[in-house]
């Protein structure tokens, strides 16, 4: 049995349907749920760094098993019970080199 056990997330993945009249594009959500991630309350540093980067503050930081092939950028996820908008794009380490079972990272703001 693993010592450390990640909680399920539902990640909200835009799927491009159509186009308005004006040439954007219309989206529609997939509800995935992704199971053992991670979530942790983002460091002081990750706070700063997002608010510098993007004008935005990150809340928490969520680790992704590996192996895990969704899209997370601009996309939303519910945890906890509210829902969060993912901050810039995944970070993604080497999977040999990182011993545990986590090896992307990505930041999240509250939204809605």
């Amino acid at each position: 049995m693993a010592m450390i056990k990640g909680i399920p997330v539902v990640l909200l993945q835009k799927i491009k349907i159509d186009e308005d009249p004006f040439g954007q594009a219309i989206y529609r959500e997939r509800e995935i749920i992704v199971e053992n991630i991670l979530v942790s309350p983002s460091s002081a540093n990750d706070i700063i760094t997002s608010q510098n980067l993007t004008g935005k503050k990150a809340v928490y930081t969520l680790a992704i098993p590996k192996g895990d092939q969704n899209s997370w950028e601009d996309n939303n996820v519910v945890f906890l019970g509210r829902k969060w908008h993912v901050l810039g794009f995944a970070i993604e380490g080497i999977d040999e080199n990182i011993p545990l079972d986590w090896n992307k990272k990505i930041m999240v703001e509250r939204y809605g």
